[in-house]
């Protein structure tokens, strides 16, 4: 029996960041529906709008932090540099 940890295979981690996005997009719109029920009952004499409205705004949000976790190159500010550029700097 090792104690060395064991590698994760590229499909677990797809899997795990999958997983987390699901989950996320279900507690975001999930809160954002929340917050819409709460807005339309006391703001909004008991319109449908802003639960819609609220719920799409949880959902792109949980898009947003998917397509950060899926693609990290996309976060504003942030610049690729080729190793070429890294080697002619040292």
């Amino acid at each position: 029996m090792s104690s060395a940890p064991s590698k994760t295979s590229s499909e677990d981690v797809i899997g795990q960041k999958y997983d987390r996005c699901v989950a996320d997009l279900i507690v975001k719109s999930g809160i954002g529906f929340g917050v819409g029920v709460v807005a339309s009952v006391l703001l909004f004499r008991r319109r449908g709008w802003p639960v819609a409205l609220s719920t799409g705004f949880g959902a792109g949000a949980a898009y947003a932090d998917c397509d950060r976790s899926f693609n990290p190159a996309r976060i504003p500010g942030t610049r690729i540099v080729p190793p070429s550029v890294l080697k002619e700097q040292k």
